[in-house]
């Protein structure tokens, strides 16, 4: 396995440092990392510091103990010559370190699947996470990769330190951890959900990893609560800062009515995952740097997909401090990224409702769009009541192939391109799951008409995760910024890249057109010229 001891300059670790100088000084030597290469020094201060910001970036290994600990670990700090750095928890798992019951390394936000690895590396993680090893193991998943599975094994030990078999191993048994220490499940039901499939290999894997009991471990943990049948809560670690105004302020509006709610600081919606259904309610602690994460399902199976999906649409693994000096190098960009520090891409609980809302969006204010997408769940929405505001499920998508979207009052071909995304994502067409080629599944998209460039990306923002989507053709950043043109745009934000996406939640978040009349929508996505402008200009659509 990996020991850092005596590498180079380049690091995982990117400037969060305690101090301006140090933070500049670390940004710049690792701005270009390539491969999954920790710095000693860094990592070592970090250690020392137990600054939160580089929790999950890499994990430590005592010698003495023999248990890996995050970087914010409380115990009393061990010698350096006893320390060994690794790049992921399953690194450290497989160098024969077990996870540290103070720290609980199950709790880290985890490593950023983009930070310094490939597109390769970055996908396989994604689909991992979506159970992507279930059917046919590493082979199978190399195969929808395209690449060989020796391959695909190489490139994890030299990004990740250890195997894609070892990765999903140590995220089950985290997440099994986790259900064992904040729910009051029944170990056979837990041994289900973390995906061991019998409670003898969840009790065996418990037992070698952590050298106890799984019982025993439940009887130390200090977190467990009674909950009501068939409700979870789970704290969901971040890497401050974290702007949670700012991701509500921006869900806020554009809440569905009958499936989302916000109030009070908390984010409430209904939930579909494999045919059964279920709630979520996330609220803020700042103290913890966590979100809390409240879930009513009644398949604790699905648990560790459900809490994965939260996490990816709240943004949870973006690493502030790698993405805040590309921001800062664009003076228009500077000064709101120091005013408003730790501000998310918001993902989304199906890629298919944001496309639909998207579409609804088009030519019209956000507040009218909301209200078409409130009408469209009240008709074709199953009832599902969550709480007085919470009252039905999103539609799926066989209900809005076959149903009369043009009684909401939409212009035809605007309902008809609903119709026809809902039939693509009925014959199998376009699948917003287990996404492989980001390129190819945009152009299927972007292959239906009514759907342009500017739906695509923001698609890609937000139901993707890609950190680079970019919307050059937005009218409101086009203004924003103050150039003339999309073109000189894209131009100018080539130097943000691969952060583009995070550029854009600034700019939209600050920008007067935000709030401007959907009337400003591109030629592309709504087939026609808007507002004066010539036919083929490419304006914004209602989010």
């Amino acid at each position: 396995m990996l020991d850092v001891r005596g590498h180079g300059c380049k690091s995982l670790c990117r400037a969060a440092a305690w101090s301006e100088n140090v933070q500049q000084e670390t940004g710049e030597r690792i701005s270009s990392v390539e491969a999954m290469e920790l710095d000693f020094q860094v990592c070592s201060r970090a250690r020392l510091s137990r600054d939160p910001r580089f929790d999950g970036k890499f994990f430590i290994g005592v010698r003495g103990s023999g248990v890996y600990c995050r970087s914010i670990c409380p115990a009393p700090t061990a010698k350096e010559k006893n320390v060994r750095y690794f790049p992921s928890a399953a690194a450290a798992a497989e160098a024969g370190f077990r996870p540290c019951l103070r720290c609980r390394p199950e709790c880290s936000p985890g490593t950023p699947a983009w930070l310094g690895t490939p597109n390769t590396v970055s996908r396989a993680l994604r689909l991992i996470a979506e159970g992507g090893l279930e059917d046919g193991g590493v082979e199978s998943l190399a195969d929808r990769l395209g690449v060989g599975s020796r391959h695909l094994r190489r490139l994890f030990v030299q990004h990740l330190g250890a195997t894609p078999s070892a990765v999903a191993q140590t995220r089950r048994l985290h997440f099994a951890k986790k259900l064992i220490d904040e729910t009051s499940l029944p170990m056979s039901e837990i041994a289900l959900a973390s995906g061991f499939g019998c409670v003898r290999r969840f009790n065996a894997a418990i037992r070698k990893v952590y050298r106890r009991t799984p019982t025993q471990i439940r009887r130390l943990s200090h977190l467990a609560g009674v909950q009501a049948e068939n409700q979870y809560l789970f704290r969901l670690r971040y890497r401050p800062p974290y702007h949670w105004e700012g991701m509500l302020r921006f869900l806020e509006p554009r809440a569905t009515p009958g499936v989302e709610w916000v109030e009070n600081g908390e984010y409430v919606r209904s939930i579909t995952w494999n045919g059964n259904h279920g709630s979520i309610a996330v609220s803020h602690d700042p103290e913890h740097h966590a979100l809390v994460a409240r879930v009513q399902f009644g398949d604790p199976r699905s648990l560790f997909f459900i809490v994965e999906r939260i996490r990816a649409m709240f943004d949870l693994n973006a690493d502030w401090s790698a993405i805040a000096p590309s921001l800062r190098v664009d003076s228009t960009l500077a000064h709101r990224v120091d005013a408003a520090p730790g501000l998310r891409v918001p993902g989304c609980w199906s890629g298919f409702e944001l496309a639909v809302r998207a579409i609804l969006g088009q030519q019209i204010t956000v507040k009218g769009a909301t209200g078409l997408a409130g009408e469209l769940v009240r008709r074709f929405g199953q009832p599902f009541a969550v709480s007085d505001r919470v009252t039905h499920l999103f539609p799926t998508p066989q209900a809005l192939a076959r149903g009369d979207i043009g009684a909401l009052g939409m212009p035809k071909a605007r309902a008809e391109t609903i119709r026809n995304l809902a039939r693509a994502v009925c014959d199998g067409r376009i699948n917003f799951d287990g996404i492989v080629a980001a390129d190819d599944f945009l152009a299927s998209l972007r292959s239906i008409s009514g759907i342009g460039k500017w739906t695509a990306d923001y698609v890609a923002m937000r139901a993707l995760g890609e950190p680079d989507a970019f919307p050059s053709g937005d009218l409101g950043l086009v203004r924003a910024l103050g150039v003339d043109s999309s073109s000189e745009l894209e131009r100018r934000s080539q130097t943000w890249r691969p952060w583009r996406a995070y550029a854009t939640m600034y700019l939209w978040s600050d920008s007067a057109e935000a709030r401007m009349s959907r009337k400003e929508v591109s030629s592309r996505d709504a087939g026609k010229s808007t507002s004066g402008l010539p036919a083929h200009a490419a304006l914004r659509i209602a989010l």
